[in-house]
């Protein structure tokens, strides 16, 4: 698994559009996000 790394502005907005506090979660991916508590992933792609 990679080390995650701080959201950027409008990562932190998709991140806040799914419905996540983003001071709790790091980037992966694109958008995957990884919990800093639990070690959880998420996928966060909108289907627009």
């Amino acid at each position: 698994m990679k080390q995650g790394k701080r959201p950027t502005r409008r990562q932190k907005s998709e991140i806040k559009a799914a419905g996540l506090i983003p001071v709790n979660w790091l980037i992966e991916d694109k958008l995957i996000v990884i919990n800093r508590l639990f070690v959880k992933t998420r996928d966060i792609r909108r289907w627009a």
